[in-house]
């Protein structure tokens, strides 16, 4: 159980390693913001499908990581950065950044409620990703764009 701690404490402290690595290039910054988000609802999605047992820990590091990422994530949209690094982000992120803000900050509303509600079983998690899937949905939705 110690070294899962361990390990789940270095994954978080990851956040802050890869944006301080990546901090000359917003694009980078926010792709591996992304991934980590993208990582942390893998691993609960594990627990909801049934492919790995419900643990607590992993829940409570995976809605942490997804509530503090989602935190710092809408900073990484300075003007100019609009292009490169094979970004994804839709233009439309500019034009209208005070709704992305607010759907990032609910994203990070429901990840901290969840995470003061902790889902206790695999029922649980699985309610929890219909809730912050719907988060997510709704910015892909309009500020993303599809790869071809």
């Amino acid at each position: 159980m110690k070294i899962r701690a361990i390990i789940l404490a270095a994954a978080l402290a990851g956040v802050g390693v890869t944006v301080v690595a990546a901090a000359d290039e917003p694009q980078a910054v926010r792709q591996q913001l992304m991934k980590k988000v993208g990582r942390a609802a893998g691993a609960l999605n594990g627990i909801a499908k049934g492919e790995k047992p419900y643990d607590a820990e992993i829940v409570r590091a995976s809605l942490t990581t997804i509530s503090e990422t989602v935190k710092i994530f809408p900073s990484h949209f300075p003007a100019g950065s609009e292009t490169g690094s094979e970004t994804e982000a839709s233009p439309k992120i500019w034009q209208n950044m005070d709704d992305f803000k607010a759907k990032a900050a609910k994203l990070g509303t429901d990840a901290s409620a969840l995470l003061a509600q902790l889902p206790a079983d695999k029922a649980g998690v699985g309610a929890a990703l219909g809730i912050l899937g719907k988060d997510c949905s709704s910015c892909h939705e309009t500020y993303r764009l599809k790869k071809d």
